[in-house]
């Protein structure tokens, strides 16, 4: 199968790796010192589970990359609208794609619930594949991708259309990411696994990041765990209201945040600390606005998303 990986951070970098060394046919879009990294050395995974380093085809210019099957959109939210023509040209290169349809199927793996919309006003529904995963990963240095701890894992289905089961093409994406050693599972529709990683990672990198702490000393106040939980319920309750069905509840996502280690720092913490902008609009931001065109109250994500604002373009100093 035939992939464009667009966004080779972290992310892009390590599944991309990852399918190469699988025997899949990968081509990675990059810019600066990581593309020409990457073109001088191969893409280096080190992980605890074993180091490993690919060679690699690299490209800059979207033109110079040929017919795909799947486009792997792995970039923050905040860099969707700039690569959706992008992804629009490598969709629409494709010949006979091996998922199916007229172009190739993009995949969307943003934190949060608005991407699979954004992509589709760019390139129409029927090439979206919604996904979420979940995994620790940086660019430790150009051409290198670090991971932390071993656990990874993406969730992908269909979005538009019909979600009443498994689809083809679904199912195809998922035993090749499984081919390659990826833990995947594909489920009818992805809205709700978006919805329900949206609960989580919403309450976490608000609180951790407006406290500016990890997560252990913020679990030391009593009055924590009440206030996540009623954070996760609320994105829940927005979910319901847009007429997504999920089967997380808030407790739920409240012993799997008591569940992580105390040193946890979530992605918005480490890029406030190092001063880039913030997924704030993506998170909080997103939450805070379906809630109030809905009529539904969040008051605790609101007040996080209130805090945080003011930091979404990197750390504003007093």
């Amino acid at each position: 199968m035939r992939f464009a990986i667009v966004g080779s951070g972290g992310v892009g970098g390590y599944y991309g790796a990852r399918l190469v060394r699988a025997g899949q046919q990968v081509t990675f879009l990059a810019r600066g010192a990581h593309l020409r990294a990457m073109r001088e050395r191969g893409l280096t995974i080190r992980s605890a589970e074993g180091d490993f380093t690919v060679p690699v085809r690299a490209e800059e210019d979207a033109a110079r990359v040929g017919p795909v099957d799947v486009v792997v959109l792995a970039v923050k939210n905040y860099d969707v609208p700039s690569v959706l023509p992008t992804a629009k040209t490598l969709a629409a290169a494709s010949d006979r794609p091996a998922l199916g349809g007229s172009t190739a199927s993009i995949l969307t793996l943003q934190n949060g619930v608005d991407s699979p919309g954004e992509v589709a006003s760019a390139v129409g529904e029927a090439p979206v594949i919604g996904g979420t995963t979940y995994i620790s990963t940086a660019i430790s240095e150009p051409g290198v991708i670090s991971q932390t701890g071993t656990y990874h894992r993406i969730v992908l289905g269909e979005v538009f259309g019909d979600t009443s089961r498994v689809s083809a093409r679904v199912q195809s994406l998922r035993d090749t990411l499984a081919g390659a050693g990826l833990n995947v599972e594909a489920v009818a529709d992805a809205r709700a696994p978006l919805w329900e990683k949206l609960a989580f990672l919403a309450a976490m990198s608000g609180f951790c990041t407006a406290a500016r702490l990890p997560l252990g000393p913020l679990r030391e106040a009593p009055l924590f765990r009440e206030m996540f939980q009623e954070a996760a319920a609320e994105v829940l309750r927005v979910a319901a209201a847009e007429g997504v069905t999920t089967t997380t509840r808030p407790e739920d996502v409240a012993r799997f945040m008591e569940g992580l280690q105390a040193d946890m720092r979530p992605s918005m913490l480490v890029d406030l600390e190092g001063g880039k902008p913030l997924e704030v609009e993506y998170l909080q931001g997103t939450v805070s606005r379906r809630g109030r065109a809905r009529g539904v109250p969040t008051p605790v994500m609101s007040t996080l998303y209130s805090l945080l604002l003011p930091h979404a373009r990197g750390l504003r100093k007093a």
